[in-house]
């Protein structure tokens, strides 16, 4: 029972398929371009991260009437692509060139190229580029968290916090943390930059910042920067709710029966 439904699924997708090639010869009054590629995927083998790689697709109109490169684009800006021309006559070649920039990738990379033509049995084609990207020794900064809930403050009180800056890398991370309003700590100790972390090591921050006797809600950016080459600059979210004395003397009054 199963096996006859396959088959007469199988067929209707034949027939469909059968109507939609007469359909698109028909249109083209039995004369249609056919885009082919000498080959639709290339490995780059083994590159050292950061460089930019390139190569050729070549492809031929093999159909009977003019090929037309509608578009040609890819899945992210780490790829650019470029085609020789955008009408291809019948029997004639032509060619797309693929560069990929490998900046800030690592390990297996797959990034694909999509062309949109005219060709009715196949409008859009799709191209593959891989590489495996070697990424040099480095240090890698990451940090325990990158945005910060202090909660309720009074106007009158020290923000503190903490957080955790890890070397991910094989060589010594250099990092430097500012703000204009900030105090930060090392070991119990005021804390002077650049903080040098080994490789696969971590160190606390503490974090000291007055309010400025501001009031409501609190936004503030610590900017962290480091020697990675490839994260320079990173920033640490610091949010909170700054209110008076007063402000909390009328909320305990509020909901002293709640909190009883």
């Amino acid at each position: 029972m199963e096996r006859s439904l396959n088959r007469k699924r199988a067929t209707k997708c034949v027939l469909l398929l059968s109507v939609f090639i007469f359909s698109a010869l028909w249109a083209w009054g039995e004369k249609a371009p056919r885009l082919k590629f000498k080959e639709d995927s290339w490995d780059f083998g083994k590159v050292d991260q950061g460089k930019i790689v390139t190569h050729v697709f070549h492809f031929t109109n093999q159909g009977d009437a003019p090929l037309v490169i509608k578009k040609v684009r890819s899945t992210c800006g780490c790829t650019a692509a470029m085609v020789s021309e955008k009408k291809i006559d019948p029997g004639k070649s032509g060619k797309i060139e693929i560069k990929l920039n490998t900046r800030g990738f690592e390990g297996q990379l797959n990034k694909y190229v999509f062309i949109d033509t005219n060709d009715p049995l196949q409008p859009q084609s799709r191209l593959t580029v891989t590489a495996a990207i070697n990424v040099p020794p480095r240090p890698r900064i990451d940090l325990e968290r990158y945005s910060m809930d202090v909660g309720l403050i009074l106007d009158t009180e020290e923000i503190q916090s903490r957080v955790k800056i890890m070397n991910r890398g094989e060589l010594e991370l250099s990092v430097e943390c500012s703000h204009k309003d900030a105090i930060f700590f090392h070991q119990g100790k005021k804390a002077f930059f650049p903080l040098k972390i080994p490789a696969g090591q971590e160190s606390e921050i503490e974090i000291k910042l007055s309010p400025r006797s501001r009031k409501g809600l609190m936004r503030e950016y610590i900017l962290v920067k480091s020697n990675d080459p490839y994260r320079q600059s990173l920033s640490l979210y610091l949010s909170g709710y700054v209110i008076s004395k007063q402000q909390l003397k009328e909320l305990f009054a509020k909901y002293k029966d709640v909190i009883d």
